[in-house]
């Protein structure tokens, strides 16, 4: 058994100091060392996860109308079915991040995959909407392994300069699934032998089928947990109590890391201006994106009058924009390294700058163009290029978090997480209600303008982000780590020498 282990220099005092168990430099076993082969074997599996559980988010709208005739319920409580799987992605997070770092990831992709499958049969199986609806939710909230899990297990696997098209096929898989799933079950729900029971029916016997590839493909990523099992391992067979890993001397309590993991995300959406501001424009860009899930069928049924397989197809241009827009935004790479010298974080924000403009743009024209008397292609168009903003907004507001709050991104993320799939909740339940009374056209063209109004954001941040950076109590302490990691790293450099 091949292993580093090393002590600090008082175990020359203290015969009980920790050994420090750690992976030599090529040490297979080490996550960032596996071979390209088992990395790609690793992230495509993943990002299936998330693939499936963005596919569930719209797949169920086109079962709506025969289950309300099925289960003799108003189009609103159905529609609740819609808006509580976001609130699992939202709140469940905060949670099972902390678990990860006690139990490691593969063993939360398996448990949370296989309820997650189970929850497709419990809806399938409903007897009633209120069954359905708490179904769905505990779909999102085992289902949103797929959206927290799979950023850790690609940055555990993939060297920081490697993370960009791996992170680019997450983040397709995340929008771009969303289409795909309604485009199948609209041509299930047209069968009029099948409906929305064969949705879900379909979609659990798709989970239960990545289950099984989950078990032959996926493997422990977390370094830190691998290597407390070597510990425990080298422990037990020396007989010698003394080898530890860094992690497990450092380790607070599971119940301390799931306060953290619950607070400090809320705290920084709240006291951070970068964080709240990104935050909230991406979850209102979250929310439209739900509104639009929940409305298209019904717009092309009541415009074009499109059948329900037909108007399942329109959804493809959510897949198409998220295609379209994971080619816009390889060339935000181009900028980022031409300008991170000069703009540090905020050459991230580039394409956003850009994206702000998208997004307005997408609206109105989807909203102006939605009628009889033109083609039904152009308002899809303008849905498409309100995709490929959206898109980028998702990509940058990762990438971009991540660069400013360094130790703490995850607790970034996981705010800004959790505001945008709130929002994506909240939206569709009065959707319906401000179509019927403000129609399709002016109820789009108010989020259009709402959206204008946010186009200052990504400016303010890319013009004065470092200086609001400056006045930020938490990005005051993160330099302070920074300057301190940098200091020992050059002593372990001189040591070294």
């Amino acid at each position: 058994m091949s292993f580093k282990a090393h002590s600090p220099p008082s175990t020359l005092r203290d015969p009980d100091a920790p050994f420090l168990v750690e992976f030599e430099d090529d040490d297979p076993r080490n996550p960032i060392n596996f071979t390209p082969a088992k990395k790609w074997g690793i992230t495509i599996t993943a990002c299936g996860f998330t693939g499936i559980t963005a596919a569930a988010i719209s797949s169920y709208t086109m079962g709506v109308p025969t289950m309300v005739d099925d289960l003799h319920c108003s189009t609103f409580l159905a529609t609740v079915g819609l808006s509580v799987y976001p609130i699992g992605f939202a709140l469940v997070p905060l949670f099972t991040s902390s678990l990860s770092e006690e139990f490691g990831r593969f063993r939360l992709y398996i448990v949370t995959i296989f309820l997650f499958m189970l929850t497709h049969v419990m809806t399938a199986l409903a007897p009633n909407i209120q069954t359905v609806i708490v179904a769905r939710f505990l779909s999102g909230s085992f289902g949103s392994t797929g959206a927290t899990l799979v950023g850790g297990t690609i940055a555990d696997i993939w060297k920081s300069d490697e993370r960009g098209f791996p992170m680019s096929l997450f983040a397709i898989a995340a929008l771009g699934s969303t289409g795909l799933g309604p485009m199948l079950a609209g041509w299930i729900e047209s069968n009029y032998h099948l409906g929305w029971r064969w949705i879900q029916w379909i979609s659990a016997i798709v989970s239960g089928v990545y289950f099984i590839s989950v078990l032959w493909f996926l493997t422990e990523t977390r370094a830190d947990i691998i290597l407390t099992r070597l510990a425990r391992k080298i422990r037990k067979m020396n007989q010698d109590d003394r080898y530890h890993t860094k992690a497990e001397i450092d380790k607070p309590s599971l119940t301390t890391s799931i306060k953290i993991s619950c607070t400090r995300p809320i705290g920084l959406l709240l006291t951070e201006p970068t964080v709240f501001s990104f935050s909230l424009w991406i979850g209102f860009t979250w929310g439209v994106l739900f509104c639009f899930i929940d409305s298209i069928s019904g717009e092309m049924e009541s415009i074009y009058n499109f059948t329900i397989g037909e108007r399942g197809t329109t959804y493809i241009c959510i897949s198409v924009g998220s295609i379209l827009g994971w080619f816009v935004n390889m060339y935000q790479e181009v900028l980022y390294r031409k300008y991170v010298a000069t703009k540090g974080p905020e050459a991230r924000l580039c394409l956003a700058l850009v994206a702000s403009f998208l997004l307005p743009a997408g609206m109105l024209i989807y909203a102006w163009t939605a009628k009889a008397s033109i083609h039904w292609i152009v308002p899809l168009i303008g849905l498409t290029i309100f995709i490929i903003g959206a898109f980028i907004v998702y990509q940058v507001v990762f990438v971009y978090l991540a660069d400013c709050y360094g130790p703490y991104a995850s607790s970034a993320l996981a705010g800004q997480s959790m505001c945008r799939n709130l929002l994506g909740a909240v939206f569709p339940l009065f959707t319906q209600h401000m179509f019927d009374s403000l129609t399709y056209k002016w109820a789009n063209t108010l989020f259009a303008l709402i959206s204008v109004v946010m186009i200052p954001i990504p400016f303010i941040l890319f013009i004065y982000g470092a200086a609001i950076r400056k006045r930020s109590k938490v990005s005051r302490k993160i330099l302070a780590l920074s300057e301190g990691q940098h200091a020992f790293d050059e002593e372990k450099a001189d040591k070294k020498g």
